[in-house]
């Protein structure tokens, strides 16, 4: 199994297939979907990107895979037993502080996931981002037992961040 992000590689597809991803002029409109080119992908697509015959050849099966949705990201985000807000309420339980996060406020993670599109990886660190400074102020405050993630928090520290910042591990 192997995997990459092939950037531009539609380009070689649509040029394959005699059309246009961008423009007015696109040939084939009727038979190709625009909108999901990479479903066009061919090994020969592949080689002319840059792959070695010799790798490709190796590949029994090329396909694509489709950009995640908000639900998915969501669900990524906190229904996996290791999910990374139920790593956060670990960390807090550790400290015995109850850590709640709103439903809306988690949507808002995943907005800004795709917004920056940065895909599942990319929640890690818009939510580093938000609790970098709960989890260095809350423990020491021995009066806090439990903290609320709301709209306004995210919101909140997601202005103060550059997106310089964001990096995808």
């Amino acid at each position: 199994v192997s995997g990459g992000a092939f950037n531009g590689i539609e380009k070689d597809i649509s040029k394959r297939l005699n059309a246009s991803v961008i423009g007015f002029k696109s040939k084939n409109k009727d038979f190709i979907e625009s909108e999901n080119i990479l479903q066009y992908l061919l090994p020969q697509d592949l080689k002319k990107f840059g792959l070695i015959p010799e790798l490709i050849g190796r590949m029994p099966v090329v396909t694509y895979l489709n950009k995640l949705d908000k639900d998915a990201l969501l669900r990524i985000l906190v229904e996996p037993k290791n999910a990374l807000i139920n790593q956060y309420k670990k960390l807090f339980h550790l400290d015995n502080v109850s850590l709640v996060f709103e439903k809306d406020a988690l949507l808002l993670i995943v907005e800004k996931a795709i917004d920056f599109d940065l895909g599942a990886r990319g929640l890690r660190s818009i939510c580093e981002t938000v609790m970098l400074d709960a989890m260095f102020d809350v423990p020491s405050d021995k009066k806090v037992k439990s903290l609320k993630i709301d709209v306004d928090y995210v919101q909140k520290k997601l202005s103060k961040m550059s997106t310089k910042q964001l990096r995808v591990a």
